[in-house]
């Protein structure tokens, strides 16, 4: 899977809540490559990942980001493909931010982080109406062509919020995909072909969820993995989704600044870079939860 990283290009800017002397402080050590919790301006902080945490889901993990907590599961349940597309399956992605989170997230607030956390992810995630480009691989998802089925539903809650969400949710999904154990089915052969299939879900044979094409997601100085005080300070946040061979399945741009084609391609080779290594650390911390998880059982 590949993941989403958002970089955050700053500028100095009036919040509530912070000084003109912390807003300045701030924006110095950016500038010195030295922000206020010691890292350097694309160093992430500290990543955890606690998988199968929710048992009557398909797949779930917990991933925390410093003080960002996030949670992800999944629900694979049999469906129908849609005709347009008889050959895949079908995801779909919803995303809840806790009103405790995060102040801002109360009311319409939460609601309208919510609807773009979705459409950034479901850019990530599953490219195209056709499925082109989709970090997860749809047509993986059918069953029998045109029939059957099967139907992932992602849901993300952002449990607690300390900047770069975005993230932190593109990691947990990606950890409870790889989660995510999908039961072995058996087709009638007997069924008509003008008919519905009779399908046989096993109990006890699962099959585990690829997620080697799933994107990570990486966010003038350019600063990765943003806490709340510093996305204060940001002007443009660029959210660009990169898999494995490092080619680019999605990009996304939020905030008012405008941007030079020429600091864009800046910030995705940047992003590029900062993208195998948290890649190679998820990887890592999500074989460690899984090895944990297996110890317990």
């Amino acid at each position: 899977m590949d993941l989403t990283f958002q970089l955050f290009m700053y500028v100095l800017a009036a919040m509530v809540g912070l000084s003109l002397g912390e807003q300045t402080f701030i924006k110095g050590g950016i500038d010195q490559d030295l922000r206020t919790d010691g890292r350097k301006r694309l160093t992430y902080r500290p990543i955890f990942v606690e998988t199968g945490i929710i048992p009557q889901a398909s797949g779930s993990a917990r991933v925390k980001l410093g003080a960002t907590d996030v949670i992800a599961s999944v629900k694979a349940e049999l469906g129908r493909p849609n005709p347009s597309y008889p050959d895949k399956g079908k995801v779909s992605i919803h995303v809840d931010c806790s009103p405790t989170a995060e102040p801002s997230f109360e009311g319409r607030g939460g609601e309208e982080l919510s609807t773009e956390l979705c459409s950034a992810l479901e850019r990530c995630l599953l490219g195209g109406k056709s499925g082109a480009g989709a970090g997860i691989d749809l047509s993986s998802l059918c069953i029998v062509r045109g029939k059957v089925c099967w139907d992932l539903y992602i849901d993300g809650l952002v449990v607690s919020s300390d900047g770069n969400v975005l993230d932190a949710l593109g990691a947990a999904v990606k950890a409870a995909l790889s989660n995510t154990a999908i039961p072995k089915v058996q087709v009638s052969a007997n069924a008509p072909s003008d008919e519905q299939p009779e399908v046989d879900v096993s109990d006890e044979e699962f099959l585990q969820f690829d997620t080697s094409g799933v994107p990570v997601i990486v966010g003038r100085h350019y600063i990765a993995d943003a806490t709340t005080e510093e996305e204060s300070q940001m002007s443009s946040a660029v959210s660009v989704s990169i898999n494995r061979q490092g080619r680019i399945c999605g990009l996304t741009k939020r905030g008012g600044a405008g941007l030079h084609p020429t600091v864009i391609l800046d910030m995705i080779s940047a992003a590029k870079h900062v993208s195998e290594q948290l890649m190679n650390k998820l990887d890592s911390e999500i074989a460690a939860a899984e090895a944990c998880d297996e110890m317990e059982s």
